[in-house]
């Protein structure tokens, strides 16, 4: 991996539950975050992946400091930004930047292109001149694929992939080293994701970028990623490469979540072990004890519900060094157990 340029340790957001109109007490507490912790080199994507509703997008909030951390730490190039005062976290957001999952709600309707693109010059003014804003912003449509001359319209006369190339040149305005990727394609239709996806690809080797690319769709991740982070219930449960994580997955959500992933080789499909998770994703504001998946988890067994299991290589998979080598945040991840049959397709 390449030298790490963002460090991000037991990262923690919790959300207070309140009772009481005028004097608020304080009963339990959302636990989106609960102790996340990944790197991410230069030049190099990070995927994040996950079901609805396991903290993706509050750890991308988190890393641009939209949202204040409840414990842990943010670490860029040596400095700790959850520690920054408000006037040292700027210089510092200036390198850390976001793109929006909904182009059409990102996107300010009474600003035209040229206004949204150029806003942040208005925030970090030593980047571009006065003068010189207007050629800045109409080169980022250019690189964006966008017509330069349109930089007087507004956001309503674009297409939704139209919009979000507008979103990533905003994001790319003041030049920054890492940009957070919430969920950017997953409003768009298939044929505009590819574009978009490509385009993504294509500045990071023009600008040396690094990503942090969020998203459910797992093929997508697997297209952009190096390196894969695997979340339930707010808390990684296996990392590794994209061929460790989608050849030679250990931990059994990530099992459950591969073997959804439609295939189009019927003779495949009809191979492939289909893993259908038994009961609902549990309230993040009550946990399980234990392992957080073990509600679901056709390997669990009564360790699993008193023991966190910590995100290491298994020491199964320590010695000999194999794909399946790759952290893992399972008490059972080399135990073979047997899979629960599929529920019989509708003859219909």
């Amino acid at each position: 991996m390449p030298d790490a340029i963002l460090e991000v340790t037991d990262l923690v957001k919790h959300y207070p539950l309140t009772q009481g109109i005028v004097f608020k007490k304080q009963v339990g507490a959302v636990k989106a975050v609960d102790g996340v912790s990944f790197s991410l080199g230069q030049g190099e994507t990070l995927g994040i992946v996950g079901e609805s509703g396991c903290g993706k997008s509050t750890v991308a909030r988190l890393l641009v400091s939209l949202e204040r951390p409840t414990a842990g730490s943010i670490t860029y190039r040596g400095e700790d930004v959850t520690r920054l005062s408000p006037k040292a976290l700027r210089a510092v957001r200036r390198n850390i930047q976001m793109v929006f999952q909904d182009p059409y709600t990102s996107l300010n309707p009474r600003m035209t292109v040229g206004d949204i693109i150029g806003e942040p010059y208005e925030i970090h003014p030593e980047v571009a001149p006065k003068g010189d804003r207007r050629r800045r912003v109409q080169e980022l449509l250019d690189v964006v694929g966008l017509n330069p001359e349109y930089v007087n319209r507004y956001p309503h006369q674009f297409s939704g992939g139209q919009r979000q190339r507008i979103g990533i040149a905003r994001g790319l305005a003041l030049r920054p080293e890492i940009i957070v990727a919430d969920e950017p394609v997953s409003a768009l239709d298939v044929s505009v994701q590819a574009q978009v996806v490509n385009l993504l690809e294509k500045l990071q080797d023009e600008f040396g970028l690094a990503y942090v690319f969020i998203a459910h769709d797992l093929s997508i991740v697997r297209h952009i990623s190096d390196r894969v982070g695997v979340m339930y219930l707010g808390r990684i449960v296996e990392t590794g490469t994209d061929a460790q994580i989608y050849d030679h997955p250990t931990h059994p959500y990530t099992q459950a979540l591969l073997s959804a992933v439609p295939v189009p080789d019927p003779g495949a499909r009809l191979r492939r072990e289909r893993i259908i998770l038994s009961g609902d994703v549990p309230s993040p504001a009550d946990p399980p004890s234990g392992c957080r998946f073990r509600t679901r988890c056709w390997k669990a067994q009564e360790r699993c519900a008193t023991e966190v299991p910590p995100l290491h290589v298994p020491p199964e998979f320590r010695l000999p060094v194999t794909p399946a080598s790759h952290p893992s945040a399972c008490h059972f991840a080399a135990e073979k157990r047997v899979v629960p049959p599929a529920p019989p397709s509708d003859p219909k």
